[in-house]
């Protein structure tokens, strides 16, 4: 029983010490994301398991997928930047959209707030893995697997 508990320990810590990791090299605080909606379909699919990068010296571009973050939310948006706003004293703000969206993300954002910032954005797609998080969604979506599980 000990050497079950220590091993389970040793995994439960290596894959803390992994995740911490990822955080570092990749400068997001989620470097691992799985898409939740249909809303980024052809791109991004249901299931889709995204690794993300958000190094702060990066500009963001128009036709950039980020992974952003809005006040009063907990769960993070997988959306394309359609428009940049830059002002002259080299603040940048944008305007995001998913792909299978019929309007802008205004109406996703907190009230009053039409634009994003470089602070909510979590992270930027560099690759995925498809549908490789539908395991997560079964397990969100079914309590009672998860608990089987």
């Amino acid at each position: 029983l000990y050497y079950q508990v220590l091993n389970f320990a040793m995994i439960v810590s290596s894959a803390l010490m992994i995740w911490k990791g990822l955080i570092v090299v990749t400068g997001s605080e989620s470097p691992i994301v799985v898409v939740l909606s249909g809303s980024m379909e052809p791109a991004f699919h249901r299931g889709d398991l995204l690794f993300l990068t958000n190094f702060h010296n990066d500009p963001i571009r128009a036709g950039e997928i980020v992974v952003f973050k809005v006040e009063g939310r907990d769960i993070p948006i997988v959306h394309r930047v359609i428009k940049i706003h830059e002002k002259e004293n080299g603040d940048i703000k944008f305007l995001t959209k998913g792909d299978n969206n019929e309007v802008d993300d205004r109406g996703l954002y907190k009230e009053g707030q039409n634009w994003l910032e470089k602070k909510d954005v979590v992270g930027r797609a560099r690759g995925f893995l498809p549908y490789v998080g539908m395991v997560t969604i079964i397990m969100n979506d079914y309590p009672k697997f998860k608990v089987c599980v």
